[in-house]
Order: C-alpha cells, then structure tokens, then sequence
C-alpha cells in the first residue's frame, strides 16, 4: 500500500507545545465506524468512564521514560564540537544505540562528555561505532545502575522533534511526559494516551466497575524515525521489548470470556497485546522483542477499542489507527479534528475509537 495515502495536511499551529493545566483537561474525540460514515462526538477526557461498561477492562503501558536526551561535547585533541543524543536502545550493561547530532562530525574513538543540566558530575563516554542515518554506537565510562542513575541526573526528557524543535525540554516535562502509573525505565518516548489518567479518573473508572490492567512496551527510538520509503510493505520497524505477564494474560482472557471488552490506552499496549495474541483471540504470556506493523487488511484479535492521541501524517501510528477505525473514516475524523482545532502528537487531545467490523 502507497504510504502517501496516510497523508493530510495539519496547520502547524495544531501542534501541542505544552500539556493542558490538568491531566484530565484535555479533549477527545470519540470515532464510531457505522456503515460508510463515521459517528463522531466531541467530549473530554473526563466523559471516559461515560463511553465504558463495568466489566471492561483498560490496560495500560506502565513504562517509564528515560531522561534520554544528552547534551554535550565530542573531545579530539583540543578540538571541541557542541553534541547532542537521543538514546535509542540498550545494547549491554555500558553501550547504546543513540541518535546523534551533529552524527557527521563524530569518529569511532572521540572521547565524549556530557553536561549535567542543573550542575554537578557530568558524564563520559567515547564513540564505540558510527552507523548510517544519524546512528551512533556510544560506550560509557559507567555501567548497570551507576549508568542509569547518571543518564537520569544528566538527561534531558526526549521530546519529539515536532516540539523539540519549537523548545527546549525543561524540568517541567519530567513529571508532564511521564504517566502517573510509569514503572519500568526503559523507554525513550511516552505512552502518550496514558499522559490524560489523573488518580481521580483512575478512580471514577474503578467506581464504574471498569477493570485496570497494566503491561510493559519500552517504546523504542524507532518512534523519532520517519516512514521513507513509498510502499508500506518496504518499511522496517525496530524492535522493542515488552511484557504481558501470565496474570495480566489470564484476567483478560477473563474479561472477553465474560462479555467485556478490552480497551487498549495507546497504539503501544495495542501492539503488545496484539503481538501476544492468539488466532483465536486470547492473550498467551509475552516478554521479548516485538516490531508488529499494523497497516489496513490486519485482523485485530484481542482489542475492541482504542484510546490513542492525534498522530503524524504517513506515519506508522496513523496507518495503525487507519487499520483499526478504516482509513476513510480517520481521514474524515482528521478533517474533522482540524476543523474543530483538536490540539495534535504527545501533549495534545485524545480520540476513543471502536474497532471497524
């Protein structure tokens, strides 16, 4: 399938720089496929206990974002060159895949050092390996949890480059791009649909009788990288770790076998879920690596609805929501979103979408 087929035009003023004052301040636009139109209904994110039944079940991407983003030098000799990385992948204990800026003017062996934003101990590192498209292999001075801890002092929240590039990350996106219920580091960009839960939703949802699951999904760098190439069938997605485990698997299976519906929060928890999917629909238990494409023509096996944010022209994620809702119809609810100035990306508005029979 042509890729240019997922592309619409977005005023760049649509684009959320910053989140709204609360959590559950945002709007969402609820998307219902019937027939050859789409119902739609403007509502806000606290209406969401409205749109579900006691007994379905929400699951959640409990991952926790790494402060990704480093600034710094590349040291050669008494050559100095203002740098800056986004962490992509751990490959050991002391190595990660990164994505690198100014990548051109990084050799294998230039000593690095990164700055601490607000003072204090930097750390080091040396450029173990440069690859294409901007990738750089980087060993650290550290390693395990020093590393960690380190990354977290020195790192910056990894914003994506549509806001990235209108401002700098601040001490206030460290708790704004972070979820509530974020558990496990390992992420370089947000679940963002989860961003929208305050405790006080968690618990209207909870007095509704709507079930609260949780898995992990480490969103991976791949989420920076654009779709290039023409045909859907050519691109390549990077993988990513993630994990159902066999409790979580069995009290969802649990909620189908008993006429509940399972809702996924963000395209993240629907690719997991999916990956662990059998064909007949039941979740099995799940860790390891996962690089599911979604596009038009995928049979969804286990996720009946789908909570997810405005995404990108001819990215991954819109031909993910063009596969669940039918692509005319997102197209239509676009038009519609941009028409009634829907805020769009991580810190923007909400949609509710029911799976296309």
């Amino acid at each position: 399938m042509r890729t240019d087929a997922f592309d619409f035009d977005l005023p760049e003023e649509l684009i959320a720089l910053r989140p709204p004052e609360r959590r559950d301040g945002a709007r969402m636009l609820r998307v219902m496929p019937n027939a050859d139109a789409a119902l739609l209904a403007d509502l806000m994110i606290s209406d969401l206990p409205d749109q579900l039944r006691a007994g379905d079940a929400l699951v959640f991407n409990n991952t926790k974002v790494l402060a990704a983003l480093l600034k710094g030098h590349r040291q050669r000799g008494d050559s100095q060159v203002a740098i800056s990385v986004n962490l992509l992948a751990r490959l050991s204990d002391d190595r990660w895949s990164t994505l690198a800026k100014p990548a051109r003017r990084l050799k294998q062996g230039d000593a690095l050092c990164f700055s601490a934003q607000q003072g204090g101990e930097g750390l080091a590192a040396h450029v173990a390996q440069v690859g294409d498209s901007g990738v750089v292999e980087i060993k650290f001075d550290l390693s395990g949890h020093a590393l960690d801890e380190a990354i977290d002092r020195v790192g910056l929240m990894p914003l994506p480059h549509y806001i990235a590039a209108k401002r700098a990350p601040d001490q206030d996106d460290r708790a704004s791009y972070q979820t509530l219920f974020a558990k496990h580091t390992g992420a370089v960009a947000a679940p963002t649909a989860g961003l929208h839960f305050t405790d006080a939703l968690l618990s209207a949802l909870k007095k509704k009788g709507v079930l609260i699951h949780y898995v992990t999904l480490h969103v991976g760098g791949g989420t920076f990288l654009p779709v290039k190439a023409d045909r859907t069938e050519d691109h390549v997605m990077h993988d990513e770790w993630g994990e159902v485990d066999e409790a979580t698997a069995g009290h969802l299976n649990a909620v189908r076998a008993s006429g509940g519906r399972i809702i996924a929060v963000g395209t993240t928890s629907l690719r997991l879920l999916e990956t662990a999917a059998r064909e007949d629909g039941t979740i099995a238990p799940f860790a390891g690596d996962t690089d599911i494409f979604i596009t038009p023509g995928y049979r969804f096996k286990a996720v009946d609805l789908l909570m997810t944010n405005f995404h990108l022209p001819k990215s991954t994620l819109f031909m993910l929501v063009s596969a669940f809702a039918g692509l005319e119809m997102m197209k239509s609810a676009y038009v519609y979103a941009i028409a009634e100035r829907y805020r769009f990306y991580s810190y923007g508005d909400a949609c509710l979408l029911d799976l296309q029979e």
